[in-house]
């Protein structure tokens, strides 16, 4: 292990990590189910599902099998002028489960890609007609990626600030949190009646990274009927939030109205490769048809469609189907309700909220509640040393396991969360 740890020392450029003052990082050697394993023996429950993609556990045999078979027939081919039956068959299996309103499918490899193609087929559609709409709508709080494009409809206090001068202009407005819902929607309309808008973009029901914030279904209902009423398109950030997360297939299905344009990401292959789609209407879609080659959606990837990704997609979705991981949804999100109430009276608790397979608290603590307060680390460290990744951000503490985590792992998960608010 120590001469992993000093070539991975010597080459590696970790994540989310300031290499000088980040401790050694923690070598992984197998994973199944919920669990994963270290050099040394040592074995973690995964409550955050290796950021939010491992759907169906780790070393799925199933989703294994089938990329293993893939890998014999077509490894990879590139998806401009050519197609083939896995990313055909994932667009056949994938639409009934959407919302009504999605027709096509435009493949990629991460959510980050697919929200920015989201934003270009909105903005160009009206291109393409003639129509000056430049304006973006997001919510406030936002997050929904790290390329410029999707750092600029974001609203991250640690990544927009470090690149402010090179994004575009993007008009933020207050989430519709229960009982807040109009001064977002007169927001909203203020917004529509000074701008000409293009899309407004949302990470349905919940903002991942700025703290599982949980808002109104209601309330966004309202902000979605407004925006089509004006001819704008919504795009739905489902990169988080798809896949289960929320308690049904796609956080949108809690929803009365439909989405214009969709991005789909991690959960998509069961967190087993790199695979992303963003969705639309038809109506999006015949935007873009015609014999002139400028309205042509110009964007495309070296991995675009690729066939060991689709055919993790299609294994995923097998496992997705089954009457099973509903009910395991269901117990999970079950559970998190019970552990929620009890989390209420604590003492050490600001706020608990949750929603699905997602749950998430609010630590009482000095200083500044945002992602860089001091008690992010100290509460990640002593998670890891009982063996369980948790992956607070800042002061919020929040699970988002796999479907597959048992009760016994789920218990524990929670009696170290307890613990954690008792010592610390």
């Amino acid at each position: 292990m120590n001469d992993l740890l000093e070539r991975d020392k010597r080459l590696v450029w970790h994540p989310y990590s300031q290499a000088k003052t980040a401790g050694d990082p923690i070598a992984i050697t197998h994973g199944k189910d919920e669990f994963l394993f270290d050099a040394d023996g040592k074995k973690y429950i995964d409550a955050v599902s290796s950021w939010w993609v491992t759907l169906h556990g780790h070393s799925n045999q199933h989703i294994a099998d089938t990329i293993h078979k893939q890998l014999q027939t077509l490894e990879h081919v590139i998806f401009s002028g050519f197609t083939h039956e896995p990313a055909v068959e994932l667009c056949e299996r994938l639409l009934p489960l959407l919302p009504n309103s999605q027709s096509r499918f435009f493949f990629s490899d991460n959510g980050s890609t697919a929200v920015e193609i989201g934003l270009k087929m909105a903005i160009q559609f009206f291109k393409n007609k003639g129509e000056k709409r430049t304006k973006i709508i997001a919510l406030e709080g936002a997050f929904h990626g790290e390329t410029f494009g999707t750092m600029s409809i974001g609203d991250s206090e640690f990544l927009a600030g470090l690149y402010s001068e090179y994004l575009f202009d993007v008009i933020h407005i207050p989430v519709p949190y229960e009982g807040d819902e109009n001064r977002s929607l007169e927001a909203l309309k203020k917004v529509l009646d000074e701008h000409e808008v293009a899309a407004f973009i949302y990470e349905p029901l919940v903002q991942g990274a700025s703290g599982m914030r949980m808002y109104s279904p209601a309330g966004l209902d309202g902000l979605i009927r407004a925006c089509q009423s004006e001819g704008v398109f919504c795009i739905a950030d489902e990169v988080m939030t798809g896949f289960y997360r929320t308690g049904k297939k796609f956080a949108s299905d809690w929803l009365e109205t439909d989405p214009d344009i969709m991005a789909l990401s991690k959960g998509l292959t069961g967190g087993t490769l790199p695979l992303a789609l963003t969705t639309c209407t038809e109506e999006v879609f015949m935007g873009f048809y015609s014999d002139d080659v400028t309205k042509t959606l110009y964007h495309g990837h070296s991995y675009t469609g690729n066939p060991v990704g689709c055919a993790a997609a299609l294994a995923s979705l097998d496992l997705m189907v089954k009457p099973e991981t509903e009910e395991k949804v269901n117990r999970i999100a079950q559970k998190h309700e019970a552990f929620a109430q009890k989390l209420e009276s604590h003492p050490r608790v600001k706020h608990v909220r949750a929603r699905g397979t997602i749950l998430a608290l609010e630590v009482k603590t000095t200083g500044e509640t945002s992602y860089f307060n001091s008690i992010r680390d100290i509460l990640y460290n002593f998670y890891l040393e009982r063996g369980v990744l948790l992956r607070p951000l800042g002061n919020v503490v929040y699970i988002l396991p796999p479907l597959c985590t048992s009760n016994e792992s789920l218990e524990k998960i929670y009696e170290t969360i307890l613990h954690s608010l008792d010592e610390l």
